[in-house]
């Protein structure tokens, strides 16, 4: 007998599927979220005892009082704001050119290029960059002596040491913004272009007037997915840098976690914790606006 009310059915079906991940976000997302906030508010001593000493905000105040906070804050946004930069726009170029007449045969091959280094492992891949920015053996300075250029100073200088962990991040994240620019590559509304094109448009305005308008969507949701993967840069520094040169480097998510390491556990999740804030202030603003652009 069929039920008298099908939706209900579709519904049940609907939570039963939901309700696991919910559980699991739940659990593994916002209760250790909530608890490293509660252990902002603790004693360091007693920050993972049973029954916390709390002193209120007397971390926050000591952490926002260091000006070492302050300055491994400022240049977090600074390299944030670079890394998106480079990244989504390097990655709409290139969609633009795998999407494009012009890479010929070589698409897969491009195609492949740029997304495989998304899937390797964070760590072997900046053990290698490491090694290719070495001073002494390095292959990046060695292809540069062999063309006779000067030498680069990679992750040894303050005045490339940015740099250089800003190319070995384009390297891993921008096949993932690749991908997504292709997947609306793939659905732009070709009459219009046909029609633009009927009209005199040359190539240029097609694309300034036609393709990017419709690219909207997938540029917002890039740029609010590299802020907040940029603003919390961690196994780069980890694996290549650890902060330096001369705490150049030394982003928030590092800094955090070197207090952690020498059990300044209610400083270290203060820390964090700021962070978390304006990582959700700095996304949720640049979704707000692209969606204000949207109207």
């Amino acid at each position: 007998m069929r039920s008298a009310h099908p939706w209900l059915h579709r519904e049940a079906v609907f939570y039963l599927f939901a309700l696991p991940f919910a559980a699991l976000t739940l659990l593994f997302g916002l209760w250790p979220i909530a608890l490293g906030i509660e252990v902002s508010f603790a004693d360091s001593t007693s920050a993972l005892a049973t029954v916390p000493n709390f002193v209120g905000w007397a971390n926050y105040a000591a952490v926002l009082g260091d000006p070492s906070f302050l300055a491994s804050l400022w240049r977090t946004l600074l390299y944030t704001a670079l890394a998106v930069a480079a990244n989504v726009g390097f990655a709409l170029l290139y969609a633009l050119l795998l999407d494009s007449p012009l890479i010929g045969r070589a698409r897969t091959l491009a195609k492949l290029l740029v997304f495989l280094p998304v899937v390797t492992p964070d760590i072997a891949g900046y053990v290698v960059w490491r090694w290719l920015y070495d001073q002494s053996f390095g292959a990046v300075n060695a292809a540069l002596a062999l063309l006779g250029l000067p030498g680069f100073g990679g992750i040894a200088s303050t005045s490339t040491a940015l740099l250089a962990v800003l190319l070995a991040e384009l390297w891993h994240h921008a096949g993932f913004y690749v991908v997504i620019f292709l997947a609306n590559l793939a659905i732009v509304d070709s009459a219009l272009l046909e029609a633009a094109s009927i009209d005199g448009a040359s190539a240029v305005q097609r694309l300034w007037y036609v393709v990017l308008p419709q690219l909207r969507p997938a540029i917002t949701i890039n740029v609010v997915y590299a802020l907040i993967q940029f603003l919390k840069t961690f196994t780069v520094v980890v694996v290549m840098t650890k902060g330096g040169p001369n705490g150049l480097t030394n982003f928030v998510s590092y800094a955090a976690y070197r207090l952690f390491d020498e059990a300044r556990y209610g400083e270290a999740t203060a820390m964090a914790t700021i962070l978390f804030a304006c990582v959700m202030i700095v996304a949720l603003a640049a979704f707000f606006l692209a969606e204000r652009g949207r109207e």
